[in-house]
C-alpha cells in the first residue's frame, strides 16, 4: 500500500457543515417576519396609502377632511370616552386586585389562580364574550332571571341595558382588568422590601409610603398601562360589533359600514378612519412604550 493510499485510508471523516448561529436565528425569526409583513406592516400601508386616495387612484385630503363630518367626529369621541372610562376603571379596580394578591399576605395559591385567570381573560374577547354577557345579563340572562324572580330586581325597569354605553363598557372591563393585573402584578413585585422598611423605620406611615415612594415609583407604570388598555378598547371590534350591532356609534362600527356597509359605503373614507384610528393607537401604544422602559430603570 502506497504511502498516498494509507492516508486516505486513516484520514478522519469530513465534519458536518454546521451553519453560522446568525444564520440559525434569522430561519428561526423568518415565520414571524413574514407573517408580520403579511398581516400588519402591508394591510396598514394599504390603509395608510388608501386614506390620501380617490376611488380612481388620484391622491387627495378629501378622505381627511370628512373625519371632521359629525356624523364622523361624534362616534370618535364616543369611542375614547368609552377607552378613557374602561381605561381608568380597569387600572383602578387591577392595581387593587393585584395589591391584594401579591402583598396582601393571601395564600400563593390564590395568587396562582388569579394570574392564570388573568392570562386567559385578557385574550377572551369578540362573539364568544359578547355571547357569554347576553347569556348572563341579557334580556333573558341568568342573573337578570335569578335577579328578577329571586330578588325581585328588575334591571330593564331600573334602567339598565346591556346594549348600551354602560353595557358596552362593562363588557370591555372584562378583559381590561385581567389585563392591568398582568401587566402591573411585576412591577408591584419590584417595591422592594427595604424601602417600605426604611421608611417605617424614619416614621412613616403606611399612607406617606405609599404616597411618597410607592405610588411615585409606580407612576410610569401606571400611567403606560392607563394608555395601553386605552389603546386596547379604542381598538376592539368584534366585541362591540357582536354585542351591540349597529345600535351604538363607535369607530369601529362606524369604520365596518363604511368599508362593508350597503348604504354608507365609501372604503376611502373608511381607510381615513382607521387612519385615525392607527394614529390614536399608535401614540397612546408610543406612550406605554417610553413610560414602560423608565418604569424598568426604577425596578431594576
Amino acid at each position: 500500500m502506497t504511502d498516498a493510499t494509507a492516508a486516505l485510508t486513516t484520514a478522519p471523516p469530513p465534519a458536518p457543515r454546521v451553519l453560522p448561529s446568525a444564520a440559525l436565528n434569522w430561519f428561526g425569526v423568518a415565520p414571524f417576519l413574514i407573517f408580520a409583513f403579511l398581516f400588519l406592516i402591508l394591510p396598514t400601508l394599504h390603509i395608510v396609502v388608501g386614506a390620501f386616495q380617490t376611488p380612481e387612484g388620484d391622491l387627495t385630503l378629501n378622505n381627511l377632511a370628512g373625519l371632521m363630518a359629525p356624523q364622523i367626529v361624534k362616534p370618535f369621541v364616543l369611542s375614547m370616552k368609552i377607552s378613557l372610562l374602561t381605561a381608568f376603571l380597569g387600572c383602578l379596580l387591577g392595581l387593587i386586585i393585584a395589591a391584594a394578591v401579591t402583598k396582601g399576605g393571601l395564600p400563593g395559591w390564590i395568587r396562582d389562580a388569579m394570574l392564570t385567570f388573568s392570562g386567559v381573560a385578557s385574550n377572551f374577547a369578540g362573539v364568544p364574550l359578547a355571547f357569554a354577557f347576553i347569556a348572563t345579563l341579557g334580556r333573558l340572562g341568568l342573573v337578570t332571571v335569578v335577579l328578577k324572580e329571586v330578588f325581585g330586581l328588575n334591571l330593564a325597569a331600573m334602567g339598565f341595558n346591556l346594549i348600551s354605553f354602560v353595557g358596552l363598557t362593562l363588557t370591555y372591563l372584562y378583559f381590561q382588568i385581567p389585563l392591568m393585573i398582568l401587566i402591573i402584578t411585576p412591577a408591584l413585585d419590584g417595591l422592594k422590601r427595604e424601602w417600605r422598611e426604611a421608611a417605617e423605620s424614619l416614621g412613616a406611615s403606611t399612607g406617606q409610603y405609599m404616597r411618597m415612594v410607592a405610588l411615585p415609583v409606580l407612576w410610569p407604570s401606571l400611567l403606560g398601562t392607563f394608555a395601553l388598555l386605552f389603546a386596547n378598547s379604542f381598538g376592539a371590534v368584534a366585541t362591540a360589533m357582536a354585542l351591540t350591532g349597529s345600535s351604538l356609534s363607535i369607530v369601529p362600527i362606524i369604520l365596518f359600514a363604511q368599508i362593508r356597509g350597503d348604504v354608507l359605503q365609501d372604503p376611502h373614507l373608511g381607510y381615513a378612519i382607521a387612519f385615525g384610528m392607527i394614529v390614536i393607537t399608535g401614540i397612546a401604544n408610543l406612550i406605554y412604550i417610553v413610560l414602560r422602559a423608565r418604569a424598568e430603570r426604577w425596578l431594576k
